[in-house]
Order: structure tokens, then sequence, then C-alpha cells
């Protein structure tokens, strides 16, 4: 007889109260309940702050002895990709059951972000009315925007939108030194918003990046600016309005690490070029991507010397880049893993 498992997806940034309650309405429907937390193995930011274990905690903190006994936490990494996703997720549940499942998704269609729930065909799906106000945006802004000296009152007045238990971990976390550092950044990407808002338009964004493979090594900076400062990316930035989007992926790889080689060969390394547009991919907003990929060959890596935004540069085996992946800014792993097969199946570890 097949098993009966209802499943949640969320990234729980933080854990609230609308959380809670879809969670305990899975944990009526079924006897056991996987927690799939979303947006796992990334570079804390102002948006993800928290690793999906800390997360994982403060959802078990939220639940009774007997509530933790029946839920099990799978973390899946963003693809930007809805049906390498779907697959992560399909796997990953497979994988923790074991045997012949009944798979009951229990979901909340918030906006378009839901539509994931209509991804799944062959479970079951439940969609719960939302049951609270509570909304994560609205807490992280809160949580991000307070002083010191107003943390304890910013925290209290969110009393109905998550649980104590929510509440005293935010606290805890806020004496970490990342919180004053994403805290300056979050005021940073609001900054940066607030220079738009008189436009008559939403900005889209247009930049370049410039993907570079050398006897088996591949090019990285850190970045020496906010947003992602101190975390590892590929050597880009905004396309020039006179300029192609090749003619600006070679202008920023210069600029950003002095790395310039005859054109001739640049256009003969380079072996394909990809746009990245996910909605989501930067906090800055709208950003759409042109990444060139260049591969050199096995030629003697070519001096290279931070420049500009770059804080630093190297050469980075290949081989270390997966172990790398909470390192890097926005879905700067998922362009080289696009280039490079970093994952080649969708695994959720």
């Amino acid at each position: 007889m097949s098993v009966h498992v209802s499943v949640l997806v969320g990234r729980f940034q933080p854990f609230h109260r609308a959380h809670l309650a879809l969670l305990r309405r899975a944990l009526e429907l079924s006897p056991q309940c996987i927690v799939v937390i979303g947006s796992a193995f990334q570079a804390r930011t102002p948006k993800n702050p928290l690793t999906w274990s800390e997360r994982a905690e403060m959802i078990r903190l939220a639940l009774s002895q007997d509530e933790r006994a029946r839920v099990q936490f799978l973390p899946v990494r963003d693809y930007y990709d809805e049906a390498r996703w779907v697959n992560a997720v399909r796997e990953g549940v497979s994988a923790a059951c074991q045997q012949p499942t009944n798979v009951m998704l229990v979901g909340h269609f918030k906006d378009a972000t839901s539509t994931y729930l209509q991804g799944f065909p062959g479970w079951s799906l439940t969609a719960v009315e939302r049951q609270t106000s509570a909304d994560g945006t609205h807490l992280r802004d809160a949580w991000f925007s307070a002083q010191p000296e107003t943390l304890d009152a910013t925290l209290a007045a969110m009393t109905e939108q998550a649980p104590p238990t929510t509440l005293a971990f935010m606290r805890a976390w806020s004496a970490l030194p990342c919180f004053a550092d994403l805290a300056e950044e979050w005021r940073m990407l609001r900054r940066y918003k607030q220079a738009w808002a008189a436009a008559p338009y939403a900005p889209v964004f247009v930049t370049v990046d410039a993907v570079v493979r050398c006897a088996g090594h591949i090019l990285l900076i850190r970045r020496g600016k906010a947003p992602g400062k101190g975390l590892h990316a590929v050597p880009g930035g905004f396309i020039e309005a006179r300029e192609t989007a090749y003619q600006s992926a070679l202008r920023e790889l210069e600029e950003e690490t002095h790395l310039k080689l005859l054109d001739d060969t640049m256009r003969r390394s380079l072996r394909e070029t990809a746009v990245f547009d996910h909605p989501d991919r930067s906090l800055r907003g709208r950003t759409i991507t042109h990444a060139h990929f260049f591969d050199l060959g096995d030629r003697e890596l070519p001096e290279v010397r931070a420049d500009d935004d770059a804080q630093s540069v190297e050469w980075v085996p290949v081989e270390r880049l997966l172990s790398m992946e909470e390192l890097f800014h926005d879905d700067h792993f998922h362009m080289l893993d696009h280039f490079l097969a970093l994952t080649e199946k969708p695994v959720a570890r």
C-alpha cells in the first residue's frame, strides 16, 4: 500500500505565521510532510539572509515535539529554470520517501511566483486560502531598516506576523557580524531603486558578462562594491550605449582583470553566448545579461590584475567551483553551470 506524504515549498525568509498555518494544514492532511526549502546553497543577501539549515532550525523551533518528528527538510537550489527545479524537487521527494508514495502538494496561490504549484502533474494539489497577512518581504524590510536601539521594538511589532520562536531567532541572529553588512546592502539597494522611482516605466537593465576558461581554470573576480561585495563573480558590467554586447564584454573583461588578448584570439575563442533573463536573477531589479563564453584552450594562464569594481581576480580550477556555490554573486554560479555543466543533473543535496 502506498504511503501518503504532503509537500510544502517555500523560501521561509523568515518563517512566519502564514507558513506555519500552511505547514500545520499539511500535517493535518498526511502523517508526514516534506518541507522543500528553496533558494538553498546561495550567498547571504538581503533577500536570502538565512542559510537553508538556519531556516530549517527556525521551522523546527515553531513546532511541537510530535510535529517535528513528522517533518523532513529538503534543500533545493535555484536553477533559474523551472523544468530543472521541478525535476530536482521530484527527485528529492522520491529519494526521501524511499517507497511508492501518494504525494500531496500544499500551498497558497499568492501571485505570479506561485505558478510552480501547477507544475507537478501526478501529485494532488491542495490550495489553501491565505491565513494571515504575514509577508516575508515586509518582515525583512522592517528587520534590516531597524537601528540597534530600535531592534527590540521592531521585532515586538511583528508579533502578529511571526511566531515567538522566529522573533527570538531573528533577535539572536541580529548579533552576528553579517547582519550589519546585509543591513547596509539593503539600504544601498533601497537608495538604488529610489533613484529610479520617478521613471515612467520600471527600468530594465542590460549587462554583459565574460566567462573565460583556460587550461582547466575559470577567471573569477571578487566584487569590490555592494551589492555582493566580497562575493565571487565572472567579470562583467553594464553595456555602453554605442557598443555591441560583444564589445562591452571585452571592455569589462579588460577593465576588471587587465586580460587583453588579440582580437582574433578572442573571436576564435568564443564558444557560446547566452542570455540570462530570469526576473529574480538580480537584487538591483530587472537585469538581463548577455554572457559570452570564451575557451582559451590549454595555453599558459594569462597574467591578470584586479581593477575597476574588482576587489581581486584569480584563475580558479574548474573542479573547485561546485564547492564554492554559496560564495557567488546573483546567479553567476548558475551561469557557470550552464556553460560547464557543473551540476550535470539536478540533485538536491
